[in-house]
This record gives C-alpha cells, sequence and structure tokens, in this order.
C-alpha cells in the first residue's frame, strides 16, 4: 500500500516576518527578512505519518506555498516561516525548495554555514554573487554549489530582465563540520542527462563533477518516452521530484513489496528501505540518495 502525504492543518504556520532567505543553519536564526503570504491547512505537508513507511507520495498541493509576488516557493521540508517538526528532513537532506523568481529580482546577500547547497535551474539564468569573491550565471540544465562550512554570504537573482527564473534549491547536511568555504558551477550538455542518470554531485561517486562531504549522491535525467532504473544500498532513503512532465514509479522493497505511482510537475516521492527503483515517461528528474543522518 503506497501512502499519500497528507497536508497538515494543525502544523506552526509563521504569517508575520521571517527569512526567507534561508538560516546558517537548520534550527538558527537568520537575517534577511522577508514578509510572506501562506495558503495555512492546505498546502503543507505532513512528516509524521511518514517517518517509518517504505514509500510516501508528496503531491505538489501538498507542500508548503508562499506567495512573495516576486517569489513564488514550495517548501517540501520545514523551512523559514514553514515550521513543522515533524517535516524537517528525509535523511541527509534536509532543505528541497522550489522557486520561481521574476525577472530582475532575487535573494539579497544572506549568510550560510555549515551546509552543502546545491541549485539546479529547470528554466531561465541564476546569478550568483559571493563573499569569496565568486560570480557566475547558470542556466537551464546547469548547478551552482556551494558548501558553506565556516561560513560565508551571498546573493542570488535572476539575471534575465523579461524571463521568470525556475530552479530547486536542496541543502544537505554535512559530512564534515567547519569546513573550508567552497563555491562551484558546472553547466552539462542536454546530452549527458539524455534518458540517462547524470551525477552531478557526490560524496561517494568519485567521477562526480561536484564533490560533497557528505556520502550523499544527486543525480538528474531527462527523460523523453523512456526509462532509468537504481539500486539502493542498504539502509539508504531517497528522494525523487519531478520537475516537468509526468513519470510513472516502480519501487521494490528488499521485503518483497512492490509500490507504484504516477507523478506529475511537482510531485515528489520518499523512499526508504528499498531495494530498486524504476523511473519511466517523459519528464526532467531530481534524485537524492542519502544516508540516514539526523541534524
Amino acid at each position: 500500500m503506497n501512502l499519500v502525504v497528507p497536508t497538515r492543518p494543525n502544523a506552526t504556520l509563521h504569517t508575520h516576518e521571517r527569512p526567507l532567505c534561508g538560516p546558517l543553519g537548520p534550527d538558527s536564526p537568520a537575517q534577511g527578512m522577508l514578509p510572506a503570504t501562506v495558503s495555512p491547512g492546505r498546502r503543507v505537508v505532513g512528516g509524521m505519518a511518514i517517518a517509518t513507511t517504505a514509500f510516501a507520495v508528496q503531491k505538489s498541493t501538498a507542500r508548503f506555498y508562499g506567495d512573495h509576488g516576486w517569489l513564488k516557493t514550495y517548501h517540501s521540508f520545514s523551512f523559514a516561516e514553514y515550521v513543522d517538526p515533524a517535516n524537517m528532513q528525509w535523511g541527509a537532506l534536509r532543505v528541497f525548495n522550489d522557486d520561481r523568481v521574476a525577472p530582475g529580482k532575487g535573494f539579497p546577500t544572506h549568510p550560510h554555514a555549515n551546509m552543502e547547497i546545491v541549485t539546479y535551474v529547470f528554466d531561465g539564468k541564476l546569478e550568483h554573487r559571493d563573499t569569496l569573491g565568486s560570480h557566475g550565471i547558470v542556466e537551464a540544465g546547469g548547478v551552482q554549489y556551494m558548501s558553506a562550512g565556516t561560513g560565508l554570504r551571498h546573493s542570488e537573482y535572476n539575471a534575465s530582465s523579461e524571463r521568470e527564473l525556475h530552479f530547486v534549491q536542496m541543502w544537505v547536511l554535512p559530512g564534515q563540520l567547519n569546513a573550508q568555504p567552497t563555491y562551484g558551477q558546472f553547466d552539462f550538455d542536454r546530452a549527458a542527462r539524455h534518458n540517462r542518470w547524470l551525477v552531478v554531485a557526490s560524496g561517494e561517486v568519485h567521477a562526480a563533477p561536484i564533490r560533497l562531504t557528505q556520502t550523499a549522491t544527486l543525480r538528474v535525467a531527462q527523460l523523453e518516452s523512456a526509462h532509468v532504473t537504481h539500486l539502493f544500498g542498504p539502509e539508504r532513503f531517497g528522494f525523487l521530484f519531478v520537475g516537468k512532465g509526468t513519470a510513472t514509479v516502480i519501487a521494490r522493497e528488499r521485503a518483497g513489496d512492490v509500490h507504484t505511482a504516477k507523478l506529475g510537475a511537482g510531485d515528489a516521492v520518499r523512499m526508504r528501505q528499498i531495494d530498486s527503483l524504476e523511473v519511466s515517461g517523459d519528464a526532467e528528474l531530481v534524485f537524492w540518495d542519502v544516508p540516514p543522518v539526523r541534524a
């Protein structure tokens, strides 16, 4: 039986000003206050019900949604003005934010520390500046990466004055604290992810262009009437997100149970105690394989 992650009307929603840019750590205060308009009881995911399940679907409309005018954002986990202690993370995956930024707008300079931050662009151009002196623009299919370590400050803006920017920003708990901060960006050919997994970032796959300090791996794929597969190691957690299109998921537990789901754009599925995964359809996929680390 597959579990659909429910909404949580009793989750705490702070509609007063809270940091949207993100905190220094999972529980610490931050700077850069911005107002938010939220939808209480409608787009809030519940975490308690999925704590021990092997396969849980999170529909797009079950996520927390914040409309800030220039920014429309969905949070898969507790973040900023959405507070839900039962939905803090999935294994080492701490944040998964699906953001759309208006032309010319963005996040002003704000701090991060002790977090691995990876941003994948679906559409548009994302511009980055930081206190390390880094500056770059990443387009669709490209990735920006920060290992925040001992701390740095950065800004993120839509580099276009005409087109909306769409990206997902993902935070992974680090495997090493207080490391030297680093920044990098990569542009990938579409062929590298066409109908196959492209390993983007990893602390376990040596060929990954982005090295994480955590034993987590990020893969992306763009399917056109095709399928991809994945085998999990013991005690691993999986998080699959459909950025565009539609996909069919088949997941097999080590105990023999089989789970299936049809996912659309914005939908995700959380997995644990899964042996193998198969995904088919016409879709742009973002997939994390992470260890069972807690904050």
